[in-house]
């Protein structure tokens, strides 16, 4: 499952299930998972965005002895500070594989290190990290393969407060008139290195979305949509279920 644990990595994307689903609707559906009907969105609701896919050819540089002048380090910083301007967030998701498969889902964010991923039927999936433990379950089969929340990227997203610079590996900053681009990268010896690069949008300041790319390569992009960062969570949804899923086989 060193796979699986990669790209769980990536914001837990669970590559090695996905599958071919419809176009993602654009609003999430009522689930009977206590999980109050889906995200509650402020505004207009607005239709799945096409994620970016980065250029599997680009060439990230990953000097320790990386630099970055005053406008790279004023951007990542305005990143930092609109992460940990955030304590909860939900909304919807539509996920790319390295396969070129989409599948769809809703999200469910509650700093600090607290996160729910529902995909959408006929995905069996569902992802929940609870502080400390982050787990890969498949309703179908009622297993699931725990990790520790820490071993994975996963953390710079829902820590409390992150200064980007001082508590990352940031190997690359760019900025367009789209996107403030940053690039993290972590070396694990049992495992190899892998990257994730966060996108935020340069006008509205809101995450858009992130790309794994594990030891071997290979991308995994989840863009985000109908943000909602005022909507409060039941701290139910974070609980990791060990009565009813088992660990999965093997």
């Amino acid at each position: 499952m060193a796979g699986v644990l990669l790209v769980t990595a990536a914001m837990v994307t669970a590559a090695s299930f996905a599958q071919t689903v419809p176009v993602p609707k654009p609003a999430p559906k009522g689930r009977d998972s206590g999980s109050s009907g889906g995200p509650a969105v402020t505004g207009a609701t607005q239709a799945p965005p096409n994620p970016v896919i980065p250029d599997p050819r680009r060439n990230v540089p990953s000097s320790i002895f990386q630099t970055f002048d005053a406008n790279q380090k004023a951007q990542a910083a305005k990143v930092s500070a609109y992460l940990s301007s955030l304590s909860t967030l939900v909304g919807n998701f539509v996920q790319v594989g390295p396969d070129g498969s989409k599948t769809q889902g809703d999200f469910y964010i509650q700093k600090p290190g607290k996160v729910r991923f529902e995909y959408d039927a006929p995905s069996p999936i569902d992802i929940v990290a609870d502080g400390s433990s982050v787990v890969v379950r498949d309703r179908k089969l009622a297993t699931q393969d725990v990790y520790p929340l820490s071993q994975t990227p996963l953390r710079y997203l829902l820590s409390d407060r992150i200064d980007l610079m001082k508590d990352t590996n940031v190997v690359n900053v760019t900025a367009d008139d789209l996107f403030i681009s940053v690039t993290i990268e972590e070396k694990q010896a049992l495992v190899g290195t892998s990257r994730l690069l966060l996108m935020i949008g340069a006008k509205d300041g809101q995450l858009k979305q992130w790309t794994v790319t594990d030891p071997q390569g290979y991308d995994t992009t989840i863009a985000v949509y109908n943000l909602d960062s005022s909507k409060k969570l039941d701290p139910g949804m974070f609980k990791i279920d060990f009565t009813n899923y088992g660990p999965s086989p093997g």
